[in-house]
């Protein structure tokens, strides 16, 4: 339904859900449209295709937790970079600040380049730093570090945090490395993409399991 951004599917769905849908539904044709009136070029197609694929992502995540299974940590890196929801926002402030303007320029930022996975990485790992038993979730909400426990056996949490830091680092390095060689995107947002990455650590600063 949401993958067809299709109104009229949403008739199968309890209220609540028919209410969330169609708030999504209206603002996101709302940004669209007033995106179109200031630059001339209508956006909403790449943005329900970002919302459709943060929601993919949700469910591949709800499918693990029913099913109990315990993804690769690298699987359930990739599939969470997409639900941190880095992407949504980035493709946002893309076409906010101007630069789609037509289909080939769209298409750059719906490709979700090194810039994008780069700060979504970060986001995604610094918080998996977090323990679960602080955010009150009794661990059921899967983290890199669980995910690098089970899939090498014996490992201590110590072992996994060292491991998520490197990740980090890793991340850290492809995105100077984007934001110091030409890349397909604006200065502006390239340099706004740098600081949504600054903003994380801060985000968490003072949790003592991120310290």
């Amino acid at each position: 339904m949401y993958g067809r951004w299709d109104f009229a599917a949403t008739e199968q769905l309890p209220d609540y859900m028919k209410i969330c849908f169609k708030a999504l539904y209206d603002t996101t044709n709302e940004i669209g449209y007033n995106i179109c009136k200031e630059y001339g070029w209508n956006p909403v197609d790449s943005l329900q295709k970002a919302w459709a694929s943060l929601f993919d992502a949700f469910l591949v995540e709800a499918k693990w937790f029913a099913s109990g299974c315990v993804p690769k940590a690298d699987e359930y890196l990739k599939n969470g970079i997409v639900s941190s929801g880095i992407h949504v926002v980035l493709v946002h402030l893309f076409f906010l600040l101007g630069e789609g303007t037509n289909k080939e320029s769209a298409n750059i930022v719906n490709a979700n380049t090194d810039i994008i996975s780069s700060v979504a990485s970060i986001l995604r790992l610094w918080d998996d730093l977090g323990s679960a038993k602080d955010e009150n979730q009794d661990g059921h909400d899967g983290s890199y570090i669980t995910c690098y426990m089970e899939e090498h056996q014996g490992s201590s949490v110590d072992v996994a945090r060292q491991e998520v830091i490197k990740k980090i680092m890793e991340a850290w390095r492809r995105l100077n490395k984007e934001c110091l060689l030409p890349n397909p995107y604006s200065r502006t947002f390239t340099k706004a993409s740098l600081n949504l990455a600054r903003m994380v650590p801060l985000m968490y600063k003072g949790n003592k399991d991120t310290e």
